[in-house]
């Protein structure tokens, strides 16, 4: 299963829900469904179960997952198996657009093997979200062989949510960070922190980072890329908190040319860091240009900034404002 949008908000929706069906006294396995295709990712299909104002969840699947699924038009009726259990549906589609009603048969022989490996407590609304998320039990087992034994209900629901996999756990082992804590395996998924992300940032000179490090820079959207273009603009003493530093205030390598091309070509880590915080802009430095100050340097521009002044203030304070009638 491949999420759609933000995985950290799925996991958010997915989690309300489960609470909002504990509350319930019924827990209904049917509901109505909703589906597109792009013609970019057409072995995608984009698929939504809608059960109730506050239990409804959306992730894409290749379409070879499905049994008797066509999409060419008119009415149709398809299966999507998961081991936990079927999700049986009909209904309609035109355009590459469909909707209908779904129900979900759960399967009594995941219930007996989850008994066996020590889950015997699984509700059927437990059921019905570890088959849209995917959770098998040989999954499960080979986690526990890997350490994360007896992994809780929502944590199983978040295995198959952001694809925390054996494969994942050993790769992240042999870069570097053996024994994560499976709440760390769901950030680093969630953050896009891979074995090969880990390879290419240390390509760039970030070699053993602390894990909280690493995070930082996949929340922050710090790519091997982005180092890279920072490294041709002469920025080659940058740390990992310089680079982070950078992306959270915005420093970009598009920022930097600008302020180049405006004579600025030898702004420090921290004169460009401080043009981002206080707000000195290409625009502000042609006002003040354009003010009267030709040679303003950086410290003084963001010293302007800091103190409230612009090209209104020093007009008034000139008093060569348009005097009102």
């Amino acid at each position: 299963m491949r999420l759609m949008s933000s995985r950290l908000s799925l996991v958010a929706l997915l989690l309300m829900a489960a609470s909002a069906v504990a509350a319930s006294s019924t827990f209904e396995p049917r509901g109505t469904w909703s589906a597109s295709s792009k013609s970019s990712a057409p072995s995608i299909l984009n698929l939504q179960l809608h059960q109730s104002p506050h239990r409804n969840m959306g992730f894409t699947e290749p379409r070879a997952s499905f049994q008797g699924l066509s999409t060419t038009g008119g009415a149709t009726t398809f299966t999507l198996p998961r081991e936990a259990g079927t999700f049986r549906f009909e209904g309609q589609f035109q355009d590459g657009q469909g909707a209908g009603h779904f129900r979900f048969d759960a399967s009594s022989a995941f219930l007996k093997t989850m008994a066996t490996l020590g889950y015997s407590d699984i509700t059927p609304e437990a059921q019905f979200q570890m088959a849209a998320t995917n959770v098998t039990t040989a999954r499960i087992q080979a986690l526990a062989a890997l350490g994360y034994k007896q992994l809780g209900t929502e944590e199983l629901i978040q295995v198959g949510i952001f694809d925390v996999t054996p494969e994942y756990v050993r790769g992240m082992s042999d870069a570097g960070f053996p024994g994560l804590s499976f709440k760390e395996l769901v950030e680093g998924r969630i953050h896009g922190v891979t074995p090969q992300r880990v390879k290419e940032l240390s390509g760039a000179g970030f070699t053993k980072l602390p894990w909280n490090q690493l995070m930082a820079m996949g929340i922050h959207g710090v790519t091997p890329d982005f180092v890279k273009q920072l490294r041709e603009l002469g920025f080659q003493s940058t740390d990992s908190d310089d680079v982070i530093a950078f992306r959270i205030h915005g420093v970009t390598p598009e920022f930097v040319k600008q302020m180049r091309e405006l004579g600025f070509k030898d702004l420090t880590q921290e004169q460009i860091l401080a043009f981002r915080i206080h707000g000195v802009t290409p625009e502000f430095v042609k006002q003040m240009r354009d003010s009267g100050y030709p040679n303003v340097t950086p410290d003084e521009l963001v010293a302007l900034r800091i103190h409230g002044i612009d090209r209104v203030f020093i007009r008034d304070m000139s008093g060569t404002a348009p005097k009102k009638k």
